[in-house]
């Protein structure tokens, strides 16, 4: 008698090694420990992960934290996390295009590498391993004047590349005057003047951490030796850790930045800079619709949304709710670039159906640097490459430059918008 149909087995038999030997695939070995260890990166939350595990904890956390709670920082993230795309199906999108022009000069990606004080302590090869990749990838790199290489060595060792160089209003305007001065000699193609730290935010991991520059031997720093000898090891056997553009300093980032940044500084000032700048002129820090409008008015020649990636003031616009606004009243007249949260390709391409030329990023290529050095900002570049590649064809974009507000959109998450 035929067995009832929910009582049914299924035959079973040995499998034949022909039919197994198919589904045996082993991974090629990869001897190079960076090679291996970037190989298991494939988002920018993985390059994260591997830097945490290869930099002592103040390292990490002054790329990682943000100012006071922590809460700016987080609402940017949340922000790109919950805006919702808008894909057209049926398009042709074999092919796709995700190149732009930023400040007048093309780039394969509306990406610009944003600048980064004190870049050796992330990784001993600093502020030249990620201008050499940049070059690699064609995308401008902005070196900072809290760098920890000059504004010479940087050409020297990357000719060719688009290098963008920033700066702060000094209480010691000459100072700033004669940075301007070797930017402009060494052929730089754009200033980027950061504007939002009259005094230094309260960056509290930093605080609890002891974070100094250079790091200073203490007991806790010495048992962090134990646990991170490869980046010590780095760190004391190539040449000091020092600013290129300021004498010796040896103190926390706060009382340097409560030293050297002039809160007097006013729109005077920008007038001041624009007369001594030939280049592109950017300005970077602003944090509303009002103050977009005055430094265009000034002869700014773009202007960064940003709240210095959550580092200053806790709870601050969030850059990309801020960002349609921006472009509504000066797009026409300037440029406008954004940064302050952006983790992927995605973010990128969303940046760019609101309005913006390119975003900036900071920490998604310093995460890159902790984990492999020059190779591992490479690792960056390509994962934001594929995301956004992959982000237009899921899309029906073919080319970065046909996006529109129409492909995106913003969704309320319950505490309100900047104003």
């Amino acid at each position: 008698m035929a067995a009832p149909p929910g009582k049914r087995k299924t035959p079973r038999r040995l499998a034949r090694w022909s039919e197994l030997r198919p589904l045996l695939r082993w991974r090629p070995l990869v001897v190079d420990g960076v090679d291996r260890r970037l190989s298991r990166a494939h988002t920018i939350a993985d390059l994260r992960s591997l830097a945490r595990r290869r930099t002592p904890r103040p390292v990490f956390d002054y790329v990682d934290g943000a100012a006071e709670n922590e809460i700016g920082i987080e609402r940017a993230y949340a922000a790109y996390r919950d805006l919702e795309f808008h894909p057209r199906v049926l398009r042709d999108v074999s092919v796709v295009d995700t190149s732009v022009d930023i400040l007048g000069g093309p780039s394969p990606l509306p990406l610009v590498l944003a600048p980064t004080g004190f870049t050796r302590m992330m990784h001993h090869e600093g502020e030249i391993a990620v201008a050499r990749a940049a070059a690699r990838a064609g995308v401008p790199y902005t070196l900072s004047a809290m760098g920890t290489t000059s504004i010479e060595d940087l050409v020297h060792a990357v000719p060719g590349a688009r290098h963008w160089f920033q700066l702060y209003l000094w209480r010691d305007r000459d100072a700033g005057a004669r940075l301007i001065e070797r930017a402009a000699a060494a052929k730089y193609e754009a200033l980027v003047l950061t504007v939002d730290t009259p005094v230094a935010g309260a960056r509290l991991r930093d605080v609890r951490n002891g974070l100094t520059i250079p790091p200073t031997l203490t007991p806790r720093t010495l048992a962090a030796m134990a646990r991170h000898p490869s980046w010590w090891f780095n760190l004391l056997t190539t040449r000091p850790l020092e600013f290129a553009s300021l004498t010796s300093w040896h103190g926390t980032v706060a009382e340097l930045v409560n030293q050297m940044f002039d809160p007097r500084a006013d729109l005077r000032d920008l007038s001041w800079l624009r007369g001594r700048w030939p280049g592109k002129l950017v300005v970077k820090g602003v944090q509303s619709v009002e103050d977009a409008v005055a430094v265009v008015e000034r002869g700014a020649d773009a202007v960064v949304v940003s709240n210095h990636g959550g580092r200053q003031l806790d709870r601050a616009p969030t850059p990309l709710e801020l960002l349609p606004r921006v472009v509504d009243a000066v797009g026409a007249k300037a440029e406008v670039l954004v940064d302050t949260g952006i983790r992927s390709g995605a973010d990128l391409v969303a940046a760019r159906a609101l309005g913006a030329s390119a975003g900036m990023v900071g920490r998604a290529y310093l995460f890159g640097l902790m984990a492999g050095g020059e190779r591992g900002v490479c690792r960056a570049l390509g994962i934001l490459e594929q995301e956004a590649v992959r982000t237009l064809q899921l899309l029906g974009v073919a080319r970065m430059a046909d996006l529109s507000a129409g492909h995106v959109s913003l969704r309320d998450r319950g505490y309100g918008r900047s104003r």
